[in-house]
């Protein structure tokens, strides 16, 4: 079916290959000890060091579409005194049977009735209950050859009305008494006509046109379609992670039906949980330890979905300023993906924020009172808050009284701005090029923030 169906193909490869997207790691059981958990870790590092993992993942999945499947181990690698499998190799289905009589269990078919057992340490098999089932009867293939053998009967009819599609249908006609011999030269003439328009028939023989072979494509292809949306609907829950049509899809139903098909990750990945359960109790009493099944440490796939860190931190933001206490971190970095920083490895951190204005420890701008426009009386608010900033060294502070407070008593006295401008040539040589960078920087600095508070003004 997976050879002569294209979409079979692709929908289960996408229901396979999704499990090797997920995270896995090895938990330890629950309460565990300092051993359980010196335990949980060595059983991590020999997953890792098992080769083509990703493989072994792969080829247990099989068990979706047949119910079962079995890997061979087919070599032992002892290095540094640890035995780790070095080969692994899927089987053929065909190899193997099961009894349900017996134990329902899958055995070698060694041409027996109950078939042979499995020896210890030499396989690795994983039963997956598509449908529930004795374990010949769970695979979702048994779902799959119905809409499979629908469609390649539709298909096969579909390329025989192309065939002959606009071709007249040709009746031949011979003499009464013909022999054998006869006829089939008749009828070879009239299948060479369809094909090269031209042939021969006996002398006597007769052959007519009828009506050119007419009809549509449509009752095919919608069979066809109904066959293909079925296997999607099978395999992965739905047909808008699949197929589309202009009639039904929807960002929405779309969602939706991505939903279904999280789901459905889900629940084989936990199946594997036990698969791989069997494989971590192996390799444990291969290299001597003696654990009990229900303190193993638990290989576990990462399933869960991160939430979108913009809406996610704003919600959170808003518990947390209503009051709510109860939020844990670790709970903030699971939904978020960001793991615990561990052993002191540095982490990123936000820029300081900016310090109030009226906090700044050095004000530019102490001494612009002066741009009042009566002396001793300040009544504009953005001036209030400028003037309440800290003082200004006491050099810059003489410097700007020496040459702002000429400026702004000549422009008060209704002097022209090129006399202002005099009078401020006037002053530069009692100031140096240092405080005069100073007093351009203040100045510049007060005026942007001048015009800022009174924007609105």
């Amino acid at each position: 079916m997976i050879e002569k169906d294209g979409h079979i193909f692709s929908e289960m490869s996408k229901r396979k290959n999704a499990l090797l997207g997920l995270d896995w790691s090895i938990e330890p059981p629950r309460n565990a000890t300092a051993e359980e958990k010196n335990l949980t870790a060595m059983i991590t590092e020999w997953m890792d060091d098992i080769p083509n993992f990703e493989d072994i993942i792969l080829n247990a999945a099989e068990a979706i579409g047949h119910g079962f499947s079995a890997q061979e181990i087919e070599h032992w690698e002892f290095e540094g005194n640890i035995w780790l499998p070095d080969r692994i190799a899927l089987r053929p289905h065909r190899w193997f049977c099961t009894n349900p009589e017996i134990d329902d269990t899958v055995r070698l078919s060694d041409g027996s009735m109950n078939g042979a057992e499995l020896w210890p340490f030499g396989w690795l098999v994983h039963t997956h209950n598509a449908k529930s089932g004795y374990v010949a009867q769970s695979g979702l293939y048994r779902v799959l050859v119905w809409p499979y053998l629908f469609k390649n009967y539709s298909v096969r009819d579909f390329a025989e009305f192309l065939e002959i599609y606009g071709l007249p249908a040709r009746v031949g006609k011979y003499m009464e008494g013909s022999s054998d011999e006869q006829k089939n030269a008749l009828l070879h003439a009239l299948v060479t006509l369809g094909h090269n328009a031209a042939g021969i028939i006996p002398q006597g023989s007769e052959i007519s046109f009828e009506a050119a072979a007419d009809g549509q494509l449509d009752p095919f292809m919608a069979m066809i379609d109904w066959c293909e949306r079925t296997v999607s609907k099978a395999v992965l829950g739905g047909t808008l992670t699949s197929q589309a049509d202009s009639k039904t899809s929807t960002n929405a139903l779309g969602n939706v039906h991505n939903e279904v098909r999280h789901d459905i990750l889900v629940a084989d990945a936990k199946q594997l949980h036990g698969f791989f359960q069997g494989m971590i109790h192996m390799l444990l009493s291969i290299n001597g330890y003696q654990v009990s099944r229900r303190r193993l440490p638990k290989f576990v796939f990462d399933t869960s979905e991160l939430e979108d860190i913009g809406s996610f931190s704003t919600g959170v933001s808003t518990l947390v300023q209503a009051g709510m206490k109860t939020i844990p971190l670790s709970w903030i970095h699971k939904k978020v993906g960001i793991p615990v920083p561990q052993n002191d490895e540095p982490v990123l951190e936000g820029a300081p924020t900016p310090a109030p204005l009226a906090e700044l420890s050095v004000s530019p701008y102490r001494s612009f009172a002066a741009l009042s426009t009566v002396p001793g009386e300040i009544s504009d608010p953005a001036q209030v808050a400028l003037d309440s900033a800290r003082s200004t060294p006491e050099a810059i502070n003489d410097a700007m009284q020496a040459l702002i407070a000429p400026l702004v008593t000549a422009l008060q006295q209704g002097q022209t701005p090129d006399d202002a401008l005099d009078i401020i040539a006037a002053s530069y040589p009692l100031l140096d090029d240092a405080q005069l960078q100073q007093l351009l920087k203040q100045a510049l600095f007060v005026a942007d923030v001048w015009g800022r508070l009174n924007a609105d003004s």
